[in-house]
């Protein structure tokens, strides 16, 4: 085995719109932004990941960021392939002297088509992967909070990622029903920024509205422990210049409330499709919570009020998807529900 494992590496990757995460040997060996930088001159890709990130927003006419996934699938497929490759490498001890053979289970959303699907797959084949296999993100999130999805228990599972929101009752290691909405923490940013425009007439980008989110978002307008009022500053759209304003909770949870009025339909919805007897059984366990999105101030609470089940939000919501597809990646052979 120990001979067998120095020639294979084994790798999870929750590829996401927002973050990917790869995890080795049970560690988290990268969590970067899914972002690269091209030099547009010459097609080179200059920068991956956070160093990308840096220069999202800040670019002059040679050089343009990319992110290579919308809506958690593939969108620009030389980008993404060069992205995992590069991710890979960040994994890489530079001991070996022939580069092993690598085996991967990536995630993907649960409503991807068949062609996206294989792009996923092509991409990580010509990353360097020689066995590839997948798995869905809501089932990845529940291995991942801990829940024993081979029993016939149903649980219900609300992934609310940069792309897309997963919402899936699990049973009997499969998807019963499931729910895949293209909204998520990506539509979060863009409410925030039109409403800072249309409020305040101040332009912002995408990282400014990131920050207003991970510091002054809420899903309600009355909370406990509300965080301080944030200032921000962006362009003044009628004089051109830049200035400050400051922004509090308050308006943030008007400003997310159209797109967490779809996600609610969604989960009412998914929920309203489940058999009599699983969802008796989701009444007693209730609802998980995973994803960035979950770490919205309230969000669990506000599904509590809609639904009326109690809503726990897993522990590190960020890297559950990830670590169920580690555990994944462990039991390769077998879980069925690995996609071949």
């Amino acid at each position: 085995m120990g001979l067998l494992s120095f020639f294979t590496k084994e790798i999870a990757i929750d590829l996401g719109t927002a973050n990917t995460i790869i995890i080795h040997n049970d560690k988290v060996v990268v969590d970067e932004p899914s972002i690269v930088a091209v030099d547009r001159i010459t097609d080179k890709i200059i920068a991956v990941g956070k160093k990308a990130m840096m220069m999202h927003g800040k670019t002059h006419d040679n050089i343009k960021t990319i992110k290579p996934l919308r809506d958690g699938v593939i969108a620009d497929f030389k980008a993404a392939e060069f992205m995992i490759r590069e991710m890979i490498k960040m994994t890489e001890n530079k001991r070996y002297l022939f580069p092993p053979s690598l085996k991967m289970v990536v995630c993907i959303p649960s409503g991807i088509t068949e062609v996206e699907e294989r792009a996923v797959r092509d991409s990580a084949q010509q990353a360097g992967a020689k066995e590839v296999k997948l798995i869905h993100e809501p089932m990845a999130a529940a291995i991942g909070i801990g829940l024993d999805v081979l029993e016939p228990i149903g649980n219900m599972i609300i992934d609310i990622g940069g792309g897309t929101s997963e919402i899936a009752v699990i049973a009997l290691g499969g998807i019963v029903n499931n729910k895949s909405i293209r909204i998520a923490g990506d539509d979060f940013n863009l409410d925030i920024m039109e409403y800072i425009r249309k409020q305040h007439n101040i332009n912002i980008g995408e990282r400014t509205a990131e920050r207003i989110k991970i510091e002054v978002g809420a899903a309600m307008t009355e909370i406990d422990n509300p965080p301080p009022d944030l200032a921000i500053q962006g362009r003044d759209m009628l004089t051109g210049i830049p200035k400050e304003i400051t922004v509090s909770y308050h308006e943030i949870a008007h400003a997310l409330d159209k797109s967490l009025l779809k996600v609610e339909a969604a989960v009412l919805s998914t929920l309203e499709m489940t058999p009599p007897e699983l969802a008796a059984d989701i009444y007693r366990t209730g609802i998980y919570l995973a994803g960035g999105g979950s770490l919205l101030r309230s969000l669990d609470k506000r599904i509590h009020l809609k639904t009326k089940l109690p809503v726990h939000v897993a522990e590190d919501p960020l890297r559950a998807v990830a670590r169920g597809t580690a555990i994944a990646l462990k039991n390769f052979d077998n879980f069925s529900f690995l996609i071949q």
